[in-house]
């Protein structure tokens, strides 16, 4: 049982939310883009003060690791690593398309949907028609391995010949839904987007596991290496 402050940037979302026994108690976020920098350690403050506790009193520190943005992570790995370094608590990293299919599969089951009869493929935006994207079965178990692929209309046919109905979600899966929206099994539930709440339940379990990252090497699941785009700024293109 413990305190965590979860922190997730993978995306143009940024959340950060407070969980005491994997329950949330406290969040604050938003969708502005390139935000991210200058909202992160104040959302920190405000959800540790309305909960009425220090920073002190966290038990650890959870950042989404990705796949995702390479700025985005970046900047909540670092936020992460100075939280750790200077409160002297353990990290936890959990990875954004498992917490993605976490919070989708726990909606489902509220909703009292037969989740046996469902696969969940968490989605996250990459560049042009690519998204970075797994696969997991209603217990969380990974079917098919986080990868970066190019949708088109052949994509997951594979998955469509088990008779399943998969739900796919995250910002990539517009992407997905231009090519295969119209497909009986394919669901896409509306704006369900990747959100620091769905870490919590994660960050608990590697906690009471004590399955703990070390801050001087711990590095971002980048899936994909970084391509700078081309500066605008005179002097500095090749």
């Amino acid at each position: 049982m413990g305190k965590i402050l979860n922190i997730e940037t993978a995306t143009r979302i940024c959340s950060v939310a407070l969980s005491d026994n994997g329950q949330v108690i406290a969040m604050q976020e938003s969708n502005t883009k390139n935000s991210h920098a200058e909202q992160i350690t104040v959302f920190s403050e405000q959800i540790i003060y309305k909960s009425g506790i220090s920073f002190s009193d966290l038990d650890a520190i959870a950042i989404s690791k990705g796949p995702g943005s390479y700025t985005g992570l970046r900047i909540g790995v670092s936020t992460a690593k100075g939280f750790c370094y200077s409160l002297d608590k353990p990290l936890l990293s959990i990875g954004t398309l498992d917490a993605l299919a976490a919070g989708i599969i726990a909606k489902m089951k509220e909703a009292g949907e037969k989740l046996e009869d469902m696969i969940f493929c968490p989605m996250i935006d990459a560049r042009r028609m690519e998204v970075y994207a797994a696969v997991f079965d209603a217990q969380l178990h990974l079917i098919r391995e986080t990868k970066a692929e190019i949708i088109d209309e052949n994509s997951f046919a594979d998955l469509f010949k088990t008779g399943k109905k998969i739900i796919f979600v995250g910002d990539g899966a517009a992407k997905c839904k231009a090519m295969l929206g119209n497909h009986e099994q394919a669901i896409f539930p509306e704006e369900f987007l990747p959100s620091a709440a769905f870490m919590a339940p994660l960050a608990e379990a590697k906690f009471n596991k004590q399955e703990f990252e070390d801050p001087a090497y711990f590095e971002p699941f980048y899936l994909k290496d970084f391509i700078p785009g081309i500066s605008r700024v005179k002097g500095l293109r090749d």
